[in-house]
């Protein structure tokens, strides 16, 4: 057998050092940090200290800590917390947290984490727990995870054991997934270009078609960074292609293989290009290369290797078989040979001629040849660091959700769901949850996959939303009429829709930063608002309410418009002080409201002091660390650390990546901002850089000074509705610039009077009884009158905003 399953052997410190345990009979207890134990019972009094699926951390700190033995009990104290641990009943008695909370109940109040997949779902689907709960302690139960071996493959524990983890965080949630992140190993640095915008369908496209699309998609000026070809790139009508010796179902061990081989014509799983279809593949995927496309294909492996694939021959001699005997090998990833053969020889040629990543689209059960090895699981864990295993690129996948663990093999693909608006109202929270069990880059199909209905509105709610979503992934069935082109809907849809996709891709320097918070500081982009508020009752019942990076709050649309008001609404809860939404200006002080926006936005809040930087760029697929950036800037007091690297190779890892500070200060009437000299390796920066600094809540100021690098410096400025705005050029990675506005005037929010005046002007009916019901209300001459939800609920808005 050759060395290629060095490249599976992981990096794990999986023993917990002796100091740190207590072990009373067949029950062992590891303190892993002052809130976080490990709690094994084993019949034959013997223990795990090897990696396993999910865990591959066990020695990461040094807490400390008190123990003592007393019967049948184990009680620790930590610093955190007290523990008693009945060895004899085999339970937890107790938990006492710094509050002086006693916890005895640990599967109640949990927060939940996510599931495998929303495929075939049709509204909300039941969710697995996570590591965090409003008791405070959660349990996370790893009993079933197998062994990773030092030879990178998978086994069985050699002996049966009860393997928890107990999460006694209280209700530091934050904390609690950093150090889930220590024990499971971090989330990986995303390359750059998968925070664009993604066109995706499953579709029988030709190569002409789909190059003929790419450059629609150029010449309507919409960034699309991902191009994904789904399945039918190889050959899919297997009978009328092969003859029917080629469409076998002997070899399936499942109905549920044998259902989606029935379903293809044997031709769910393919190799070999379809070149009825793509005449010349290689051409195309230079070209889409040429373009900036990067790409990604699907996969089905479940039927194995058969005869007709162009690598059979290749493949059979190197499974030591002769190829004439056209003998299919199973899928089988639990088989040395046949994984080094997989990707050796299926994959890698592909990867070499332009695939950039897979996208495993594995939906064919959870058996393998060793028990309880979910095929999903080693699939992900086996293609991600395969496509690293040269060491340049980023371990990268597309796949569903295989258990706790899996946020190293990013990204998720949640599933064929249904276009409805209970699909679209249910993903926000899903998204949101899965950071409790670290799970923080689902992706979506964006818009629905089938069934359901046309409806415009409800496509450019779902794109408003994927724009705040951790990938924007556009998707769709085949059917003729369902796809996800802006340009396939009416015409104000398409300019609304085609505007937040070229949002998207001006947000990447802003995500880009968020991913490496990720990677690097435990942070998800996309959290819940309880974990920055975790006090708050409030906070854990806005459900679809959300943190998206460091400086957001996100409120997506969820239902449809009303007809009397031509607005929807979004309930919304806001912590205490000032939040400015990016796209109308309005202005809010904290407190629970429900925001109603048009068809054009929706709420996306910014806090006082928010930095957030966007590329200039909207019109092209250009990803790489922009020339021209353009800063929204709210007053305040806040600073954002951008990050930069390449974008896609491993060198980060090195040193090969810069950090820029911004800074805004604001004191009475003065704002100072700072852009501090980059830190770290400047090369992998633009030579010069371009910044509108557009201050955001700011509408003029009597006297702008600009310093860069000490000296007094030109520059451009001009106000333009709500928003002052200062352009400075030439500006290299070692200048560090200073800009002061004096007498600075602020935006407010429009007079009470105006707002009412819009609002009551959108609602539809006569307009001799709306004058007659409305006029004396807007003039102050009157409450409000007794309205219907639909009308009053817009107005109340607008009555509790400050003026």
């Amino acid at each position: 057998m050759s060395e290629y399953f060095d490249a599976f052997k992981i990096k794990a410190a999986p023993k917990t050092d002796d100091a740190f345990c207590v072990t009373l009979k067949k029950t062992r207890i590891s303190v892993l940090t002052d809130s976080l134990v490990r709690v094994e019972s084993s019949k034959s009094g013997k223990f795990c200290d090897e990696p396993t699926q999910s865990v591959w951390f066990r020695c990461f700190d040094k807490p400390q800590f008190e123990s003592e033995i007393k019967g049948n009990r184990i009680v620790i104290k930590t610093s955190a917390i007290e523990l008693s641990y009945n060895t004899a009943a085999d339970y937890m008695e107790y938990i006492i947290l710094p509050d002086g909370e006693k916890v005895t109940d640990y599967r109640s109040g949990n927060l939940k984490g996510t599931t495998r997949t929303l495929d075939q779902s049709f509204g909300s689907v039941s969710l697995d727990d996570g590591i965090m709960s409003e008791s405070g302690v959660a349990v996370f139960d790893d009993s079933k995870s197998l062994i990773l071996n030092e030879d990178g493959t998978v086994s069985p524990r050699s002996t049966k054991e009860k393997d928890c983890y107990y999460f006694a965080y209280g209700n530091n949630y934050r904390q609690a997934l950093k150090d889930f992140f220590k024990l499971t190993g971090a989330p990986p640095l995303v390359p750059r270009f998968t925070l664009g915008n993604w066109w995706s369908r499953y579709r029988a496209y030709t190569q002409d078609e789909y190059v003929t699309l790419m450059k629609r998609f150029l010449e309507e000026e919409i960034p699309i960074t991902v191009a994904t070809i789904d399945m039918d790139w190889h050959w899919v009508d297997v009978k009328s292609k092969f003859g029917k010796d080629s469409y076998s179902l002997k070899d399936n061990d499942s109905i549920k293989k044998s259902f989606y081989d029935a379903i293809s014509n044997g031709g769910w799983t393919g190799y070999s290009w379809n070149t009825d279809l793509f005449p010349d593949y290689k051409a195309f995927l230079k070209w889409l290369h040429s373009k900036n496309f990067k790409v990604t294909m699907n996969l089905h492996p479940a039927s194995g290797v058969r005869w007709f694939e162009d690598m059979y021959p290749e493949f059979a001699e190197f499974m030591g078989d002769d190829p004439e005997l056209k003998k299919t090998y199973p899928f089988d990833i639990t088989d040395k040979k046949f994984v080094e053969g997989y990707f050796k020889i299926l994959h890698k040629p592909y990867e070499k001629d332009g695939v950039d990543f897979w996208w495993i689209d594995w939906q064919q059960g959870t058996k393998s040849n060793i028990p309880g090895l979910d095929p999903l699981w080693a699939l992900n864990h086996y293609h991600s660091m395969d496509l690293a295993r040269d060491g340049d690129k980023r371990p990268l996948i597309l796949s569903r959700f295989a258990g706790a663990g899996s946020h190293r093999y990013a990204l998720g693909f949640s599933g064929d769901t249904a276009q409805s608006w209970k699909v679209l109202d249910f993903q926000p929270y899903f998204t949101s949850t899965a950071t409790n069990i670290g799970y923080t880059w689902w992706s979506h199909d964006i818009g629905g996959h089938h069934f359901g209905v046309k409806n415009d509105e409800l496509y450019l709610r779902w794109v408003q939303y994927g724009v705040f979503s951790p990938i924007m992934r556009l998707h769709s069935t085949s059917n003729e009429f369902m796809g996800k082109e802006p340009w396939k809907y009416s015409k104000p849809i398409e300019i609304l829709a085609t505007d937040a996709l070229r949002f998207r891709h001006r947000l990447i320097p802003y995500l880009y930063s968020m991913n490496y918070r990720t990677h690097h500081d435990g942070l998800a982009l996309v959290e819940p608002m309880y974990y920055a508020y975790p006090d708050t009752k409030e906070a854990y019942n806005c459900k679809n309410e959300f943190m998206f990076g460091s400086e957001l709050i996100v409120c997506p649309i969820t239902s449809p418009v009303s007809k009397k008001t031509n607005m929807a609404g979004a309930q919304a809860w806001l912590p205490e002080g000032r939040y400015t939404d990016i796209f109308t200006g309005r202005i809010y002080h904290g407190g629970t409201t429900k925001m109603f926006r048009d068809i054009s936005t929706i709420p996306v809040l910014a806090k006082e002091g928010a930095i957030i930087p966007l590329d200039v760029n909207d019109r092209t697929n250009d990803w790489k660390n922009p020339k021209a950036l353009e800063l929204l800037i709210y007053r305040g007091n806040g600073s954002f650390s951008m990050y930069e690297d390449d974008g896609e190779s491993m060198k980060f890892e090195k040193g090969a990546f810069a950090k820029t500070v911004y800074e805004v200060k604001e004191n009475g009437k003065k704002i100072s901002f700072v852009i501090n000299a980059a830190t770290g390796d400047s090369s992998v920066l633009p030579k010069k850089r371009s910044y509108k600094l557009s201050f955001k809540d700011v509408v003029s100021c009597k006297n702008i000074s600009v310093i860069i690098s000490g000296l007094i410096s030109d520059f451009k400025s001009y106000s333009d509705r709500g928003t002052l705005a200062v352009e400075i050029d030439g500006i290299s990675p070692d200048d560090k610039v200073e800009i002061t506005l004096d007498g600075i005037e602020t935006l407010r929010n429009v007079d009470k009077r105006i707002a009412l005046t819009d609002c009551i002007s959108k609602f539809q009916g006569k307009n001799e009884p709306k004058k007659k019901l409305y006029t004396d209300y807007v003039m102050g001459k009157e409450k409000m009158p007794s309205l219907e939800s639909d009308l009053r609920e817009p107005l109340e808005e607008i009555e509790n905003l400050v003026y």
